[in-house]
């Protein structure tokens, strides 16, 4: 997992806990790298979920919660560090329709040896969206704070509804209806 993700979800921890809780998230969570990451590194991904369990345990929020609302936070993040990729669609269901064979792409080129999770999108109709998401990280729950971080970037509203299609959260189908 790059070390983006990792950085951003301790800026946001700060944001809304405080420092010390960062501090006691890097203290008390089993993390091989020491916790110290960098923004182009590469981490094992067990390391996120560690911090999130250990985050768990200290607030009582859930950890689909928690990733829900790391998400939302990594996509307004994303809107700043890479506008240029994220302006050249006209709306939420354009650009979330170019994930894998653009945005992905693109991404590629700044961290070739990313691991990023596979989306396969169809579109039936004007207003819906259904994207097949395909990961071994199994963090839907993030995917779809990314969902509703995009939607509200693009100042629309949908309703999500995720479909579990592998027991452990390797496969979901998201259905976005507006």
């Amino acid at each position: 997992m790059k070390g983006i993700v990792f950085t951003e979800f301790l800026d946001m921890v700060e944001q809304n806990f405080g420092y010390e809780m960062v501090d006691t998230l890097l203290n008390e969570s089993e993390l091989p790298s020491g916790g110290i990451y960098t923004s182009i590194g590469t981490y094992n991904h067990q390391e996120m979920i560690n911090l999130l369990v250990t985050l768990n345990m200290k607030t009582k929020i859930p950890i689909s919660q928690l990733l829900r609302t790391f998400g939302r936070y990594l996509f307004q993040r994303f809107t700043k560090i890479y506008s240029h990729l994220i302006d050249k669609a006209p709306n939420a269901f354009a650009f979330l329709g170019s994930i894998h064979n653009y945005i992905h792409v693109e991404v590629r080129k700044l961290y070739p040896d990313a691991e990023l999770p596979h989306f396969d999108i169809e579109q039936p109709n004007a207003n819906t969206l259904v994207m097949h998401y395909s990961s071994v990280r199994s963090m839907g729950d993030l995917a779809y704070g990314l969902i509703e971080g995009a939607m509200k970037h693009y100042g629309e509203t949908a309703t999500i509804t995720q479909e579990l299609l592998q027991e452990d959260g390797s496969k979901i189908k998201f259905v976005i209806e507006k």
